[in-house]
């Protein structure tokens, strides 16, 4: 017999709105007490008068305790399901996409919360965030199996997201082979990206539409590439007719394969690699006199909670104004964030701050998100997380 979740009066109104996430403190303990429900097992929820509203998957240790995965409180989350959803994810997929390198499932933004796939062809890497989906590992491989017959599929359960829901981290090839990287292409550029040791899932394709504006502007101009990773930025704007691009980051390992894939491109003159800090290394550039046309600023999440917001605030901050201290004349800087709980309007007040600061004139030319094969789901603003300005900096 199914458990079921019974919410609290009037705790049913964000799941009317659309959102897929409750909360403990929403829940009617009394009906139907957390510590009674089989973490990463699947309830019917009721209303506080007892109507279903859908099907979730539970887990009564998590502030999130619930995740809705259906409507329709007379179906499961199961092997079906999972091909149905997989099915519909990748018919939208390959409308956007002429070649098989994207984001497979992106979560609530695919109806499927705590699960991320990131397709390379016939290599998938598969992010279990929740205990949840963690419960339903077999049935994602099968499903998997029956949509798309992939090579290889890895399971790259290493986010931090699992430690809050007391999950171990791990890296396992779960079908097939695999001891290296894996190609994939993005805006007419190849790359071999680590899926197995590199970053998330080893290639962030949330900003291919940004890189591809960015790609148009690049043309015989001097290029910093700060956070580069594995050169999605630089490498990119080396190939679309930049004149000399400086990638920065402070993991060897990644500088490695930004001069691979500056390589695999024939890009391997106009293409310089720098080891350090990033806040350290915009000091020393300046230091140098060195100017770039372009700069580039992807950093990692400064804001990783609410908590966190002044302390990621200033720091967006100053990143910004020494940025714009190494730009010409007349420059172009490409700011982003991929911190959910930074607002928009507040990433521009932190780029227009700067401006300011450097008593320069700033015109935002482009505002970017993330692409769409990382689609956002319009009940839960927290799956709209990454922000691009495009600004032009210059001097009367």
């Amino acid at each position: 017999m199914t458990q079921t979740l019974r919410l609290k009066k009037n705790a049913d109104r964000r799941l009317k709105a659309g959102h897929l996430w409750l909360y403990s403190n929403e829940v009617d303990t009394e009906a139907t007490p957390l510590k009674g429900l089989e973490p990463g097992g699947q309830v019917v929820v009721e209303a506080a008068n007892g109507r279903a509203m859908g099907v979730a998957y539970v887990n009564p240790n998590s502030l999130i305790c619930a995740r809705v995965v259906s409507r329709d409180s007379g179906v499961r989350l199961d092997r079906s399901l999972l091909v149905h959803r997989f099915n519909q994810a990748l018919a939208l997929r390959q409308r956007l996409y002429a070649k098989p390198f994207y984001r497979l499932v992106h979560g609530e933004g695919d109806l499927l919360p705590g699960l991320v796939i990131d397709r390379f062809d016939d290599v998938l890497v598969v992010q279990l965030n929740t205990l949840g989906m963690e419960r339903l590992a077999e049935e994602i491989l099968a499903a998997l199996d029956k949509v798309l017959s992939p090579r290889v599929i890895v399971f790259k359960n290493d986010s931090s997201g699992r430690r809050q829901e007391q999950l171990e981290r791990q890296v396992i090839v779960a079908k097939g082979e695999l001891d290296g990287p894996v190609r994939l292409e993005e805006n007419g550029v190849r790359f071999h990206a680590p899926v197995l040791d590199g970053q998330k899932t080893g290639w962030f394709f949330d900003h291919r539409a940004n890189r591809a504006w960015l790609n148009g502007l690049v043309a015989g101009k001097r290029v910093l590439d700060v956070f580069s990773y594995i050169g999605g930025w630089g490498v990119q704007a080396a190939a679309h007719g930049a004149s000399e691009v400086l990638c920065v980051d402070a993991s060897a390992q990644a500088l490695e394969r930004v001069a691979e894939n500056a390589a695999l491109n024939g890009l391997h003159e106009q293409v310089a690699v720098g080891e350090a800090d990033a806040f350290e290394a915009l000091a020393a550039l300046k230091a140098d006199g060195e100017q770039f046309d372009v700069v580039i600023l992807d950093p990692p999440a400064f804001i990783k909670k609410r908590k966190d917001l002044p302390n990621g605030e200033r720091a967006y901050a100053k990143l910004n104004r020494e940025a714009m201290r190494l730009l010409g004349r007349d420059g172009l800087l490409l700011s982003a964030s991929c911190s959910m709980h930074l607002a928009p309007e507040r990433l521009m007040e932190v780029v227009r701050g700067a401006v300011r600061h450097q008593d320069r004139h700033g015109q935002v030319l482009y505002q970017g998100h993330q692409a769409a094969d990382h689609p956002v789901h319009p009940a839960i603003p927290e799956t709209a997380y990454l922000k691009t300005l495009g600004v032009r900096v210059f001097r009367d």
